[in-house]
């Protein structure tokens, strides 16, 4: 996407990653880390005010610093010169308000997103796979990496799931339009970042079988079994049983059928 899509005040914001401010390509100096804390939960308001205790609540959790009024004024007269003109932050006599930023390269993940599905819905799958291909691309790190508040760190973990299902929906896809080979070497270090998640194990197992690789698949299964077994007491999901339970009996239908990608 680049640095051409900015906010209408002339600042680009993203948080796929580090926050990051940018003017004319050149990033903005942001302060320290508590500073830049508070412009990233203020953008994710997306123009609503905020109110001081939410602030602090966000920021700081349920143990402010004693001289927390202090530092949320001079974080925001930190913001208010790093920005300058362009992007506003007051003081709305019910919170904290900044207007005219928004967080862009959520905005263009969610427009690339949204368009994939629909590609996908007119069965555009090759369409489809490569918008979400670029969508991922906007992606830089964690989610506002490196800022330690509350609040970020719970939209840390839910962006993290969202990105890992897009993520898996697009491996589903491109199993789907044909290309299993394509699949294996990305899925099979997906499974090895998320030993417990069974989703790309499911996805793996698919892959290999329209592959001709049936018993790589069925070894991949054992496994999944394993590390599940070992670590919760627990046996994978109906869905995994049940291509596992395919495979076995090797169902020719399961070489054809369309790929679940929810």
């Amino acid at each position: 996407m680049g640095d051409s899509h900015t906010s209408h005040t002339g600042v680009r914001f993203e948080l796929l990653g580090p926050l990051r401010a940018l003017r004319d390509g050149v990033e903005i100096p942001l302060g320290p880390p508590k500073q830049r804390a508070v412009l990233a939960v203020l953008l994710l308001q997306e123009g609503r005010p905020m109110s001081y205790d939410g602030l602090v609540e966000a920021v700081w959790g349920g143990s402010p610093p004693v001289h927390v009024r202090n530092l949320v004024q001079k974080y925001v007269s930190g913001l208010r010169r790093a920005l300058g003109d362009g992007p506003l932050l007051e003081w709305t006599g019910s919170g904290y308000r900044l207007s005219g930023a928004a967080v862009d390269d959520l905005r263009e993940r969610r427009q690339l997103v949204d368009a994939a599905l629909a590609a996908r819905d007119a069965g555009e799958l090759r369409r489809a796979a490569e918008l979400v291909a670029r969508a991922e691309e906007l992606w830089r790190g964690e989610f506002a990496e490196g800022l330690a508040a509350p609040c970020l760190a719970a939209e840390r973990l839910r962006w993290s799931e969202k990105r890992l299902s897009v993520l898996e929906a697009r491996l589903a896809g491109q199993i789907e339009a044909g290309r299993p080979f394509e699949s294996v070497h990305e899925l099979v270090r997906l499974a090895a970042a998320h030993p417990l998640r069974e989703r790309p194990v499911e996805l793996l197992m698919l892959a290999l079988c329209r592959a001709g690789r049936g018993t790589e698949a069925l070894l991949a299964y054992e496994e999944l079994r394993r590390r599940l077994a070992e670590a919760l007491g627990t046996d994978p999901g109906p869905a995994l049983r049940s291509l596992h339970a395919r495979i076995l009996r090797q169902d020719p239908a399961l070489l054809a059928e369309p790929v679940p990608v929810g």
